[in-house]
């Protein structure tokens, strides 16, 4: 069994916040993968699917990012998860929009929500680290990410977080470097290869 939680703020207003992308990440895989109807439980809303032949419960918790661990805390307990089969996704400023990280274990590096997580499951969980960009001052970082995603950056989320759902059989299953790959090629797919051999001339086509 897995348990894979998305970061974030409830609530309309939050929505479309870069905060948010957590939250937006997993709303795909559950659409993607045909996860059950939402219901309220853990102090936030979960929802239940099969990936790969395992069982993964999706969580958003719903008592603010400041508070996320209380809601991880309970769905672990509940389920006597141990830390690594536990998946959180969040917004991460020190990489550029639409970049991706994966790995098991590390620091908060600043995040709130998952410092209150280290703080109720330690720290050896997997952490998927969707890119939003820095405003570039330390002081205005707070606002940057409470702010809505611009218009032009919407498709770039959108490409983001439909790869991290087709990819993320590969995370279910272990494969946290298959996953981070799949996810670079799905947003940046290789450029075809020039033949180097010019088109046939048509019948009443003519050179300049």
């Amino acid at each position: 069994m897995r348990l894979l939680v998305g970061l974030g703020n409830p609530g309309p207003r939050h929505a479309g916040d870069r905060h948010n992308i957590g939250f937006m990440a997993v709303d795909e895989i559950v659409r993607r993968h045909g996860f059950g109807s939402a219901r309220a439980r853990f102090h936030g809303l979960t929802c239940e699917g099969e990936i790969g032949g395992e069982k993964v419960i999706a969580l958003k918790p719903e008592t603010y990012m400041n508070d996320s661990g209380r809601a991880v805390g309970a769905a672990a307990q509940f389920y006597k998860l141990a830390p690594e089969q536990v998946i959180v996704v969040y917004d991460e400023i020190d990489l550029r929009p639409g970049k991706v990280r994966v790995k098991r274990g590390g620091g908060a590096g600043g995040h709130n929500g998952i410092r209150s997580i280290d703080a109720h499951l330690g720290p050896d969980y997997w952490r998927i680290r969707l890119g939003v960009g820095h405003p570039g001052i330390p002081e205005l970082v707070r606002h940057y990410v409470l702010q809505s995603f611009t218009k032009e950056e919407r498709p770039m989320v959108a490409k983001l977080t439909e790869a991290v759902s087709e990819a993320f059989p590969l995370l279910v299953a272990g494969d946290g470097n298959g996953f981070m790959n799949k996810v670079t090629v799905l947003t940046n797919p290789p450029k075809p290869k020039a033949t180097g051999k010019s088109e046939p001339q048509r019948h009443g086509d003519t050179e300049d």
